[in-house]
């Protein structure tokens, strides 16, 4: 059994990285660390596993193997480096930084470190994602393409005050664009290449009083005549869907952003796929099942490795910057 240790007990940890440790029959759980008491309690009540305060402790440990950090990412950069300088391997949820000379710091790291850093891109092991990747090798849609990205979550729900101080505090460190952007970004990597202009953006805030604006867009010019339009929003009482479309001269696919089906529309028809199980069961499962493989070395890289959490900044801080050029 290979010794992992989860630090970070937020929503994220408790509710798709701890069931995935604990499914893993390769893994088991060595530690849960965090400095609230309170999140200690409710995560030892769903895992028999030791409790620490804070990751020094983990790392005096000689049966950890592993580290999983589900941190608030203006921690987790040093983390990264303090958990891989141990001589562990360490998953680290997105975005790995919240700004690009963080994330640069990290890829300085010495190399024997660095191929131990996994980035937590978690659903870029969809298998949603890897079938329209196989469409659009194939040339199913037609070439270029317009992709539209409507990237909604963490509605503000009034009954739950709590949530939203927590998200808005992860607003004062970044736009959504930044934390959500970890992953579309990513996606946008690999299904359509690295995004080659920063044509456009822009920012709204719904109300007074959040730290930032709370929505937020960019136009994005990809290899082979691409265009992508991405808009990025929380805090609203009613947000809309959250979903990806890809329109080609042949085709068009629309994938469901809670779900991840896809609905392929072409002229022969309508074709509907859906994954078992649910989303969040089968991208966790896969990535720490990668994860795995790299501490016990059938995989000799990471995947992703920490470049690809970097490259996802440096698209974020492209945006930002053209944004502040405007102000």
């Amino acid at each position: 059994m290979i010794g992992v240790a989860l630090v970070g007990l937020g929503d994220i940890a408790l509710r798709a990285h701890l069931p995935a440790l604990l499914r893993n029959p390769e893994v088991t759980v060595a530690a849960l660390v965090d400095p609230d008491p309170a999140r200690r309690a409710l995560a030892a009540a769903h895992a028999r596993a030791p409790v620490a305060k804070d990751v020094r402790e983990v790392l005096a440990d000689p049966s950890v193997r592993g580290v999983v950090l589900a941190t608030p990412p203006w921690v987790t950069a040093g983390l990264i480096a303090q958990v891989a300088g141990s001589g562990r391997f360490v998953l680290a949820e997105k975005p790995v930084a919240t700004s690009l000379e963080a994330g640069e710091k990290l890829l300085a790291l010495p190399e024997e470190q660095l191929r131990r850093v996994q980035a937590g891109l978690t659903y870029r092991h969809d298998p949603a994602l890897e079938l329209l990747g196989e469409w659009l090798r194939s040339g199913l849609l037609g070439s270029p393409l317009l992709v539209r990205a409507h990237i909604y979550d963490e509605r503000r729900d009034p009954a739950d005050p709590a949530h939203a101080r927590r998200v808005e505090e992860t607003l004062r460190h970044g736009l959504p664009l930044v934390h959500e952007g970890a992953h579309v970004f990513d996606w946008f990597r690999l299904l359509f290449g690295a995004p080659e202009r920063v044509d456009d953006a822009w920012t709204l805030a719904t109300r007074d009083g959040l730290p930032a604006p709370n929505l937020c867009g960019v136009r994005l010019l990809c290899p082979h005549g691409t265009v992508v339009l991405a808009e990025f929003g929380w805090l609203t009482d009613a947000p809309p869907r959250c979903e990806i479309s890809v329109l080609g001269d042949r085709g068009h696919v629309r994938l469901d952003g809670y779900s991840f089906t896809v609905e392929l529309s072409t002229a022969a028809g309508i074709e509907r796929f859906e994954f078992e199980p649910d989303r969040t069961t089968r991208c966790f499962d896969r990535q720490l099942a990668r994860f795995v493989e790299l501490i016990t070395g059938v995989r000799h890289e990471a995947d992703p490795g920490l470049e690809a959490g970097v490259a996802t900044l440096a698209l974020a801080e492209r945006i930002t910057t053209l944004l502040e050029g405007r102000r």
